[in-house]
């Protein structure tokens, strides 16, 4: 049998198909070929189209049939992984009233802290684990305080992946674990928190319904099963937010199992069994795939917003806006020809919009000890890597602060960790074993439809045929001279110096 996997992210779509009988994924497509972009009217915003989004899953299916030679009426199941904490409105039959408000998004970071202020930081604390932050419930209020007829215009608050789903089924709907992204998940009584809702002075009517993460979500609309080629007996199975999904797609489902990822952002995401959260809200809470009432399942969710969008700047302005842009192996393989620690060479990899390592301040990034004789294109490529793990590290500690550290961490061969250079600095400044797996978000989705599905009888099983490629360990010489780095580049962030401005304490 096989079930089909959509992963929508903010730079690609990707579409996998899994055969269940044997255990892995048959053919994968990404689009479009160049990255997508988003608009940003104003610094700190960002958005994009939903439509675009459905116009990349339908050009991506026909390359599945035509390339691939797919049968896409042979698919029984659909799993949908997409980018989290986005805002997507739709009128009654399911069309955009405005573009979606995406992750990356700052601008309701402030309407965040307000609420959290407004209720209470112990009363948000103990209800959504942390602050509404800039996370959708957020968006949505600021679209109500800032573009009322539009506001009242919409009769439907989707996550990005509810609205794909929508789009397939003809139907809203949503999950608990989608709720959680949201800042509108009660996880004191394990319900939708209508607290938030009423301190942000939002409809509930909004709220699609909700239902669960992996089973029988909807069955696919049959004029667009007609349109796409697919049966029109293909159900919906399975869906979440790609930082849960990339764990499930990797088999961390245990507490104290982590997973991580560096794609546009980065992310170190750890299970637990506790409503575990961090009193500064710098990293956060949500509800993982696989939680249930008598087996409480949450995902420590650590994320760096400037990470990977900064080896995609580098890209972009070392290929001189050449219509065959560097490609990533290129720049892989220049920082495998510098030495570590990039001659002194330091980035801060915060340029993004707001951090939640930081308060949800905006920060932006910074160079420091440039030498225009001493550093060349392998120190710049290297000292990208290096700042991007310093950061994710820098996040680390704080969730090992909350009990949610570990010594293995398991990654998906696929972005910034194709990079040997880069899984080893991950490796050598977390001091933990990296184990490395063939497997991507869109996997991941497509075994979980399977799971939703029925096909398998557990978990456990659906991953039975999950194979570790390899393990990079620590080396005690390369550990301590990272160690003495990190040290230094942590010494030289000043966040409170920070605030709307550019860092003056990384450009020096």
């Amino acid at each position: 049998m096989l079930f089909l996997g959509i992963d929508l992210g903010s730079s690609s779509i990707k579409l996998s198909v899994f055969d269940a009988d044997k255990g892995h994924t048959i053919a994968a497509v990404g689009v479009p070929e160049q990255e997508m972009g988003f608009y940003a009217e104003r610094l700190g915003w960002a958005e994009q189209d939903p439509l675009q989004w459905w116009g990349y899953v339908k050009a991506g299916l026909q390359t599945l049939s035509r390339s691939h030679n797919i049968n896409l009426k042979q698919i029984s199941g659909i799993g949908i992984a997409y980018q989290m904490h986005g805002l997507v409105l739709t009128d009654g039959d399911l069309n955009p009233v405005r573009p979606a408000i995406i992750w990356c998004d700052s601008r309701a970071a402030e309407i965040g802290e307000r609420i959290y202020q407004q209720v209470g930081e112990q009363a948000c604390q103990a209800q959504i684990l942390g602050s509404p932050g800039n996370f959708t419930a957020s968006k949505l209020k600021w679209v109500q305080e800032n573009e009322p007829e539009i506001f009242y215009s919409a009769v439907h608050m989707m996550l990005p992946g509810d609205f794909i789903a929508a789009k397939l089924s003809g139907v809203a709907q949503t999950t608990s674990s989608g709720l959680s992204e949201a800042a509108l998940w009660n996880f004191k009584e394990g319900r939708l928190a209508v607290e938030i809702l009423e301190a942000f002075d939002l409809p509930i009517a909004m709220i699609p319904e909700v239902v669960p993460t992996f089973g029988h979500q909807a069955n696919i609309n049959a004029a667009v099963a007609a349109e796409l080629g697919l049966s029109p007996d293909v159900k919906i199975t399975y869906r979440a937010g790609d930082q849960p999904n990339n764990a499930l797609s990797l088999n961390v489902l245990k507490p104290g199992e982590i997973a991580t990822t560096a794609g546009t952002s980065a992310v170190i995401y750890s299970v637990t069994d506790k409503d575990a959260y961090d009193i500064n809200s710098r990293v956060n809470t949500f509800l993982h795939v696989n939680n249930e009432a008598e087996a409480k399942r949450n995902g420590v969710l650590l994320c760096i917003n400037g990470s990977g969008i900064l080896y995609s700047w580098l890209r972009r302005v070392m290929s001189l806006g050449s219509n065959e842009p560097v490609s990533y192996n290129l720049l892989n393989a220049e920082a495998a020809k510098a030495e570590p620690g990039s001659k002194g060479l330091r980035f801060y990899p915060f340029g993004n919009g707001v951090e939640r390592i930081f308060n949800n301040k905006l920060v932006f990034s910074g160079i420091q000890n440039l030498n225009f004789t001493l550093h060349q294109s392998p120190e710049l490529v290297r000292a990208a890597c290096e700042s991007i793990v310093f950061a994710m590290n820098y996040g680390f500690d704080v969730m090992k602060e909350l009990g949610a550290g570990g010594t293995v961490v398991r990654a998906g061969m696929a972005n910034l960790f194709l990079s040997p250079v880069f899984r080893e600095i991950f490796a050598n400044v977390t001091q933990t074993t990296v184990e490395l797996y063939n497997t991507a978000g869109a996997d991941g989705a497509a075994r979980g439809a399977a799971c939703g599905y029925g096909f398998y009888k557990n978990l456990d099983e659906a991953f039975s045929s999950l194979q570790c490629l390899e393990r990079i360990e620590p080396q005690a010489g390369l550990s301590n001279l990272y160690g003495d780095i990190y040290k230094e580049w942590k010494q030289n962030i000043n966040i409170e110096n920070n605030k709307n401005e550019y860092n003056k304490t990384s450009l020096l």
